[in-house]
């Protein structure tokens, strides 16, 4: 086979033209501003560059603001981790001051908020405790949730309001720190969206499969309902890679099948790092047809009391 014979290009001919015609992403008044010792927070958010990822937060504060404004829905979706890393006070003084309007966990947030109510501490040492079988064997952590999770089957209860009343039934001492808690005071759901095996109380002899089944297939459609009103509404997905962005999409799915359009969604994804799911199910799928999705990424103890700072400054 013959080898084959490249010319060179006349490069000489090459077309250009005014850079002054072209679009630039990128101008003068969207660059950052200098800040001054002791400035605000006000002063610190407008200092941020108006491109990417600062522009994103800043549009997402002012979007939760609106929706606060006009009275519609803002869900909060998350695992474990906002609670974990010290997020639950900022997170009930939003329920409190009527900004989120319901709250979804997974099985382990429901754990991690109950430790903080009980004892004011969470978080065991889980490399530590595995060697010997001790790992997620707390005794009262197990039996309370799961005798509050039977209690709630026999009322009609989902496991996140029985946890919540129950926290607050027995007065525990850090009730004030509790999510559950909160939202039982304030009236506000709360579901818990479990995988059996997957959280520790699921070891204790107390667990109850009916029970655990009932509870979270009764929050699965208490969620559908709030879901069901997120038109122009918003929801936020804190943390949780797997489960709630599964539950969520079946909940959009659902509520729209039994005539709840759902459009102009804004969605946005939280995390220190970004997956498959929350990425396809939470940002990109239920936006499709009308709304946004937005990703952002970073450590969630600061990223949320940024995200937080932003959307009072916009109320």
């Amino acid at each position: 086979m013959p080898r084959k014979n490249f010319k060179p290009l006349d490069f000489t001919k090459v077309r250009t033209y005014p850079v002054a015609k072209r679009i630039s992403k990128v101008q003068t008044a969207l660059l950052g501003k200098k800040l001054t010792k002791g400035a605000s927070v006000r002063a610190f958010l407008r200092s941020l560059p108006e491109i990417l990822a600062a522009q994103n937060l800043q549009e997402i504060a002012r979007k939760i603001a609106d929706c606060h404004a006009k009275n519609r829905t803002v869900v909060l979706g998350m695992g474990a981790h906002p609670i974990k890393v010290g997020l639950s006070p900022l997170i009930i003084n939003f329920m409190e001051r009527g900004i989120i309007d319901a709250i979804a966990l997974n099985g382990a947030g429901v754990i991690h908020d109950f430790e903080l109510a009980y004892m004011g501490e969470t978080s065991e040492d889980v490399a530590a405790a595995l060697k010997d079988g001790s790992f997620g064997m707390g005794e009262e952590t197990g039996s309370f949730i799961n005798q509050a999770i039977i209690d709630g089957s026999k009322n009609n209860l989902g496991i996140g309001a029985a946890v919540g009343l129950a926290i607050n039934k027995y007065r525990l001492a850090h009730r004030k720190l509790s999510i559950l808690a909160t939202a039982a005071r304030l009236g506000i759901p709360v579901t818990s969206h479990i995988a059996i095996g997957t959280d520790i109380i699921h070891m204790h002899p107390k667990a109850d499969g009916k029970a655990l089944g009932d509870g979270s297939l009764r929050d699965f459609r208490t969620l559908t309902s709030v879901v069901a009103t997120l038109d122009r509404g918003i929801y936020l997905n804190f943390g949780s890679a797997v489960v709630l962005p599964e539950v969520f999409l079946k909940a959009v799915s659902l509520a729209r099948n039994l005539g709840h359009p759902i459009g102009h969604l804004t969605t946005v994804n939280l995390d220190f790092l970004q997956h498959y799911r929350p990425l396809t199910n939470v940002v990109n799928r239920p936006t499709m047809h009308g709304g946004k999705g937005y990703n952002l990424t970073g450590h969630m103890e600061i990223m949320v009391p940024l995200l937080f700072a932003a959307v009072l400054e916009e109320l």
